[in-house]
């Protein structure tokens, strides 16, 4: 179990935390890490794209002109998609681009993309945070404390308000709770800063391990292919 150096809110030494092997020290998994972020991309979009057939364009209810003997080519609606303010052939309607992603790819990707940041020594423990009230010039000074470039992913407890709204209005910081933790999140961010009390741990954590997979497995019930009679 690797140990990292964890910090306190002024940037100083505050003692050792261990890192879950099963959580932060596993070989990522790249193709299930790109599954995952697709699907995750995909959930976002709002599928409300739409665009008018010919059936649904109004107007074009008489034929533009007879069938014969004028010469032009043959047409029964000036709403046709050929015409203009006609409607769109094979154009995009709402859907849903959802995509079924199994609970352990989730799980497994998460697991990878924490273990790709700690290898790059990404990952900051912060003993506790000491916001007595939100104050975003505080959070500021923490960040600088830490050594803080770029995106960062800060966990910190639902009910932490202070800290919570804090960090909250700080560009290029992003702020979300244990629950939410997602491989997406990870990935783009440069730093992932965890709190003592919201680091990831095998024994109750948001981030099951490879264990608890299993055990899943061998609690699923099994089905027979024969019945008694």
């Amino acid at each position: 179990m690797a140990s990292l150096t964890m910090k306190s809110a002024t940037g100083k030494d505050s003692g050792k935390v261990d890192l879950a092997d099963e959580i932060f020290g596993i070989e990522p998994n790249e193709p299930v890490m790109h599954q995952v972020v697709t699907a995750q991309l995909a959930a976002r979009r709002s599928g409300t794209q739409s665009t008018k057939t010919r059936a649904e364009v109004a107007g074009g209810g008489a034929k533009p002109w007879r069938q014969k003997g004028t010469g032009r080519a043959r047409q029964g609606s000036i709403r046709s998609p050929q015409w203009r303010g006609g409607g769109v052939a094979l154009g995009p309607k709402p859907r849903s681009y959802k995509q079924k992603t199994p609970k352990k790819m989730v799980r497994l990707a998460l697991r990878s993309a924490l273990s790709d940041r700690a290898s790059e020594g990404k990952v900051i423990v912060v003993d506790s945070w000491s916001f007595d009230a939100p104050k975003t010039s505080d959070a500021v000074a923490i960040l600088n404390a830490l050594g803080v470039e770029g995106r960062a992913l800060v966990v910190i407890d639902s009910d932490d308000k202070n800290t919570w709204l804090s960090f909250r209005n700080i560009p290029m910081v992003h702020v979300i709770s244990p629950r939410e933790l997602n491989a997406y999140d990870v990935l783009v961010a440069d730093y992932i800063i965890f709190s003592e009390a919201t680091l990831p741990t095998p024994v109750a954590s948001a981030v099951p391990s490879a264990a608890d997979d299993a055990a899943e497995d061998a609690a699923a019930p099994t089905s027979s292919g024969s019945e008694e009679e």
